[in-house]
């Protein structure tokens, strides 16, 4: 079972995660913000990964701090999950069409941080209805800050690309969706590989 479990909790967000790479796609994570919950779900979904915990922190000042350490949460369940990524194929693709948006993603588990986000976003927030009747909204400037927390954590290379689009919401949905896929399939087992780590050092640095 390729399972891990991660705490994040500080003054500012009190976190719980647990990841099963090798799930049916159910996301069930309490998350106050609306919108990070629907991408949240689309991530579990289209990567066949099953995701449960409970989300909070200081929404009274900013979506930033939940949204950023969630990322970093999951990219440390993704990284406790994978152990040395013996057997994995490692890195992964997929373009992923959304309505009148085209959106790319490439990631590679090689050890070494970095992401290149290029999702073209207006910065406008996206306005919604709360679950309270009140009006609610999701900073899409977070969007980076999540991802950018994923990458450093989960210690692989990611590049997100908004190739057309007008939909701030498609775009990001889109996004997470091609990430998904892609994700999946660099975590997947290679049944050539003969459970060997995938690179030619012999180790994942």
């Amino acid at each position: 079972m390729r399972t891990a479990t991660v705490e994040r909790n500080t003054k500012e967000t009190q976190i719980k995660l647990t990841l099963n790479l090798d799930g049916t796609g159910k996301c069930n994570v309490k998350n106050p913000i609306g919108f990070f919950d629907h991408m949240l779900q689309a991530f579990c979904k289209h990567g066949m990964f099953d995701l449960e915990g409970t989300l909070a922190g200081d929404l009274e000042v900013d979506q930033h701090h939940l949204i950023e350490d969630t990322g970093i949460a999951l990219g440390q369940c993704f990284e406790k999950a994978l152990g040395n990524c013996a057997g994995i194929y490692r890195s992964g693709s997929f373009i992923y069409p959304m309505d009148e948006s085209l959106l790319r993603a490439a990631v590679d588990f090689g050890g070494r941080p970095f992401l290149v986000c290029e999702a073209a976003l207006t910065g406008v927030p996206l306005v919604s209805i709360g679950s309270n009747g009140q009006e609610s909204s999701f900073q899409t400037d977070c969007f980076e800050d999540f991802w950018q927390g994923f990458v450093a954590n989960a210690k692989c290379n990611l590049h997100l690309d908004t190739l057309r689009g007008r939909s701030d919401h498609h775009k990001m949905e889109g996004l997470f969706k091609a990430a998904a896929r892609a994700i999946r399939q660099a975590v997947e087992i290679d049944p050539r590989r003969n459970g060997e780590v995938p690179s030619t050092k012999g180790v994942i640095v």
